[in-house]
């Protein structure tokens, strides 16, 4: 990608003013707000139409998302207890040899999805990932971010960023 593209972008603006890059951490490296492709921008946006839309240009998303991610999955079956869940997307992050938990809402932050990913969390530390890899950590893409629940959010693993489509 040219630096005019990135330029025209204003991926400058979405990094944050504040970056260290000795001290970087992940929640750091997420762009705030994500940009997503949508191909029908007249149609009404569902959950499944923005999952859709970024699994068919998983490679742009994961750029726009930050760097040293990796695609690991889409609509991961997990089992826990006697029920199924299926988290949105599990990604690696190579820079800081982590899972990273995606989940994708199309209104404002809710205190539910908190404790929604939290168990998501939780259950690929248990069950996926390896003692030399680093704590799995969670990352809610909403249409709109809530500072007064996150102010709540006791799991520092959980971060939260907007999307907007082009």
């Amino acid at each position: 990608m040219s630096y005019t593209i990135k330029l025209n972008q204003k991926e400058y603006e979405r990094l944050g003013k504040d970056i260290n890059i000795e001290e970087q951490k992940v929640n750091t490296l997420i762009k705030n707000p994500i940009l997503i492709n949508i191909k029908n921008k007249n149609e009404k946006l569902t959950e499944y139409a923005l999952h859709q839309s970024i699994l068919e240009n998983m490679e742009n998303f994961l750029k726009k998302l930050g760097v040293g991610f990796a695609f690991i999955g889409s609509e991961v079956k997990i089992k826990i207890g006697y029920r199924y869940n299926y988290i949105d997307f599990l990604l690696f992050n190579t820079n800081f040899n982590c899972y990273i938990v995606v989940e994708l809402k199309i209104t404002e932050l809710k205190a539910e999805y908190i404790g929604q990913i939290t168990k998501y969390i939780n259950y690929v530390d248990k069950k996926i990932r390896k003692p030399f890899h680093e704590s799995t950590v969670g990352v809610i893409i909403c249409r709109k971010e809530n500072k007064y629940i996150m102010d709540y959010c006791t799991n520092p693993n959980v971060f939260t960023s907007t999307y907007q489509t082009i």
